[in-house]
């Protein structure tokens, strides 16, 4: 513990006179997170259930339960017991996602999404009349020539009606309403409601291509070695990618995803177009890179083993073959991280 710190502080006039630190500590101390763990350790003792049901993560909690009802009761307990403490709940950020109110709903992604589907669309695509949006060839279902429906044509969403996904209203304890949400974004990984990752898979590309924006002058300077941009691209950019992936139940679709964007930005780093008709497998060699679904493969196979040698008794062992309550929609079953695995 330092011994008679002192700070200043800063303003657009310039930095105050230095003043010493009586109470508290000063920050950017290593002590802060650890005695802020410890107080909350000792003070939540009374409303704590156990995992996997309740995530604690320094001041961020995560609750779950099996309804509502159990719902509202653990934040009751949970808010009377910090407020007892001294403590307040946020309840701008506190949100509320209940698993399949929203199942079905669109992730859009591309610069001209999909109306039907959400995907970008190509060449061979239609515009419907009234939603004024870009529908696949294999969404529309138009068999033939599209030129003759350009001014008339309706996508399916359109036809039908738009179904109100919006369905789940907030959970109400006392005065307070927490606002119900499809999907909330944790400890940088993007969680649905329908249990799928594509929302995830999308956040981490947008991550990705912020990240070789940043560092644009190096991955596509003219006097940088095709080695040294691969290095930077595998530490800094693909990290960001695939962040969390390993725990991810991923489907084709979204290692597409991961493939195509890597591609991109392998093509920009190389100074090499389509047209010029060269191996992506060669270009990755040039710059010692393996594909992004071999590296996501491997992570997830370390996951594995780590996973598979905590005792047979921890949760995190246990939520491998944990079955979800309730019953199910129809069509194929969401695949599980461990059905991905085999």
């Amino acid at each position: 513990m330092c011994v008679e710190a002192k700070t200043s502080v800063k303003t657009h006039e310039g930095s105050s006179d230095h003043f010493e630190v009586k109470v508290g500590l000063h920050q950017g101390s290593v002590l802060s997170p650890l005695l802020f763990v410890s107080v909350m350790e000792v003070n939540m003792r009374k409303a704590r259930s156990g995992l996997p049901w309740e995530l604690l993560y320094a001041d961020d909690l995560v609750l779950i339960a099996r309804s509502e009802e159990e719902l509202r009761e653990k934040l009751r307990k949970w808010k009377e017991c910090m407020e007892a403490k001294g403590l307040r709940v946020n309840v701008e950020k506190t949100k509320v996602m209940i698993s399949g109110c929203k199942e079905g709903t669109m992730e859009k992604s591309g610069k001209w999404p999909c109306g039907v589907c959400g995907k970008g669309v190509g060449r061979n695509s239609i515009k419907c009349t009234i939603c004024k949006s870009w529908i696949h060839k294999r969404c529309n279902g138009i068999k033939g020539s599209l030129s003759s429906l350009r001014t008339a044509f309706v996508c399916k969403v359109c036809s039908v009606g738009q179904v109100d996904q919006n369905v789940c209203s907030g959970v109400k304890v006392g005065d307070d309403t927490f606002e119900s949400v499809g999907k909330f974004c944790y400890l940088g990984d993007m969680i649905n409601a329908d249990g799928g990752v594509e929302s995830a898979s999308v956040m981490r590309t947008r991550c990705a291509w912020k990240k070789f924006r940043e560092l644009t002058p190096i991955p596509t300077g003219k006097y940088i070695s095709l080695k040294l941009k691969g290095r930077v691209y595998d530490t800094c950019v693909r990290s960001a990618m695939i962040y969390g992936s390993e725990t991810w139940a991923m489907k084709t679709d979204q290692e597409a995803r991961f493939e195509r964007t890597e591609m991109r930005m392998v093509r920009w780093m190389s100074g090499v177009s389509l047209k010029e008709k060269r191996r992506s497998a060669d270009l990755r060699a040039s710059m010692e890179l393996d594909a992004v679904g071999e590296v996501v493969r491997r992570n997830r196979l370390r996951w594995l083993g780590h996973v598979l040698r905590k005792d047979p008794n921890d949760w995190v062992r246990k939520c491998m073959d944990f079955e979800v309550e309730g019953k199910r929609s129809r069509g194929r079953p969401v695949k599980t991280w461990k059905a991905v695995v085999e």
